[in-house]
């Protein structure tokens, strides 16, 4: 995969940076669904959604053989995660703080 700067005078960056305005503007996850499987293909989604699975797991502590064991997601993408987790830009932390936070609103409701 090319790794590109995001310079917004170049159009390969300045698509990439309205690919993230366009999932910034869906308000909720029924668009963010559609959208996703129009813009993916199956295996795409498959990749991500496996890759979004394991992130709980890892956050917890759980092994990486524990992990596959639960999720059936290989050793190497577990792998490829945790790396990002621990050496990313910080967007599945920021992701899953979110997703906890907004769990929880959901559950607060529902008492």
């Amino acid at each position: 995969m090319k790794r590109r700067s995001l310079d917004p005078e170049t159009p390969a960056e300045s698509a990439e940076l309205s690919l993230y305005q366009a999932l910034l503007s869906l308000k909720n996850s029924a668009e963010m669904a559609a959208f996703l499987r129009d813009l993916c293909t199956p295996a795409e989604l498959e990749v991500l959604v496996d890759r979004w699975r394991v992130v709980p797991y890892l956050l917890e502590g759980v092994s990486y053989r524990e992990t596959h064991e639960r999720t059936a997601v290989s050793i190497t993408t577990i792998g490829r995660v945790a790396r990002y987790l621990n050496q990313g830009s910080g967007g599945y932390l920021a992701a899953a703080a979110r997703a906890a936070r907004r769990q929880g609103q959901t559950a607060r409701k529902n008492a």
